[in-house]
């Protein structure tokens, strides 16, 4: 798939990391050279559009109203088999996108997935200018679950920032994302360099937009989740909104999520001294549309219900992860995980088409003109079993740890720290779980 998985109980204190939520990435990562020499002080700011609710306050530049980047859904241009943007536009009525991910692909060199340089790849360019020509706008996601992300790798928040700014001028960016995930997620160095980064972006480019989305769990957000919050109100920094991943961590419905949105308010309004009003005006959700990781599934009727709690409490976003899935599998319920399909019955876009509904747009209802996407999903197939295993089966009631080893339909794996309920094959090449090869 590419994108999910679970946070286990918060520890009371801090131990060594063994957390886990996020939205796992078809992404590979290198190690490239160039150190940054850049003070993101001394670059030149960008207008842009944003505050610090969904409400929608026009800026210049060509930005959207930020109801729009509140809106905006995941997408992985380079991934995933990926979709025309512009087809699903007109399709869905849509005008936003998240662009995923940067990491580091070595030195604090920003990069697609690690991998292709923002000053080399020619993939990313064509699609924001075809989305621009549609009268609309990206934002630009920092991080997600695999490979080295710049706040683990570039020393500073100051250096961080400086990397992140390049990202940000090359596009013409108006809004960005920090989607703070494992094992980011649980260092606090990483974490004080990417929210001291956010702080100076935020200063450096008067009006960008800036979401902070991280792990949820049934209690809103675990230790570490909160240990960010903290480190946010230590720096003094607001982002337009706080948005957690409610899937993956024992959720079983839009019922389960809003419980966990409600207690994530009350984290805010702990954390912050908000009211719950001002609270909901700082938080977001950011879901997964069919089959998660942990086969959880979630139906339009699901996105529809949290949709109509996010709309009716004054959310500051609304999103998912992905552009990339919303359409059905061949067979329809994938017997996997699928980056490139949702696992449930559907027709295409039927997910986007709720983004589109939280910025206040009505999507339509006639066929489109423009052709569909030239590619299409891939034909699901259930993983081969071979060999005979000797190790214990893996058990999804059971808790590993590092180092743990089980057996998966066929093949041997080993736990590379703490897990629970995580299938192996769901892990992919940056998860908890290392294939270890035929039995």
């Amino acid at each position: 798939m590419e994108r999910a998985q679970q946070l286990p109980p918060a520890p009371a204190t801090p131990t060594a990391p063994h957390g886990r939520h996020s939205r796992r990435r078809g992404t590979t990562v290198t190690t490239g050279l160039a150190a940054l020499g850049l003070l993101a002080g001394a670059l030149a700011a960008l207008a842009g559009g944003g505050s610090a609710q969904a409400s929608a306050t026009t800026a210049t530049g060509g930005a959207l109203t930020s109801n729009w980047y509140a809106s905006a859904p995941y997408l992985m241009p380079e991934d995933n088999s990926a979709p025309d943007a512009g087809a699903v536009m007109d399709a869905t009525g849509q005008k936003a996108f998240q662009l995923a991910f940067i990491l580091d692909s070595g030195g604090c060199t920003p990069a697609w997935g690690g991998t292709s340089s923002i000053t080399t790849d020619t993939t990313i360019p064509a699609v924001i200018q075809e989305i621009r020509a549609k009268g609309g706008d990206v934002s630009v996601s920092f991080g997600g679950y695999g490979g080295n992300k710049l706040g683990q790798d570039c020393g500073t928040p100051e250096a961080t920032a400086a990397a992140e700014q390049l990202v940000i001028n090359k596009y013409g960016l108006h809004a960005i994302d920090f989607d703070l995930e494992e094992p980011e997620y649980e260092n606090t160095a990483a974490i004080h360099n990417e929210i001291g980064a956010a702080k100076i972006l935020q200063a450096n480019n008067p009006g960008l937009y800036i979401s902070i989305t991280t792990a949820g769990t049934t209690a809103g957000t675990g230790w570490f989740g909160t240990q960010m919050l903290n480190e946010a109100k230590s720096q003094g920094f607001t982002p337009n909104n706080y948005s957690i991943m409610p899937f993956d961590g024992g959720f079983n419905g839009a019922a389960a999520q809003i419980a966990a949105l409600t207690s994530f308010n009350n984290i805010l309004q702990t954390t912050f001294g908000w009211s719950a009003a001002t609270a909901y005006a700082h938080e977001g959700v950011s879901m997964m549309n069919g089959r998660t990781d942990a086969a959880e599934y979630f139906s339009q009727a699901d996105f529809q219900s949290v949709l109509n709690f996010a709309t009716t409490n004054g959310l500051a976003r609304y999103t998912f992860w992905s552009v990339n899935r919303d359409r059905q599998c061949t067979p329809v319920v994938d017997p996997g995980l699928s980056g490139a399909c949702s696992g449930v019955t559907q027709n295409p876009w039927d997910f986007t088409k709720y983004t589109v509904q939280f910025a206040g747009a009505t999507p339509p209802t006639t066929p489109p003109t423009t052709a569909p996407p030239v590619s299409s999903p891939p034909v699901s197939s259930p993983p081969a079993t071979t060999g005979t295993c000797t190790l214990p089966a893996w058990s999804a009631s059971a808790t590993y740890t590092a180092g743990a080893k089980v057996s998966y339909n066929g093949h041997d794996y080993h736990a590379k720290w703490w897990t629970l309920n995580e299938i192996p094959t769901a892990s992919g090449q940056y998860g908890v779980w290392a294939d270890d090869g035929p039995c």
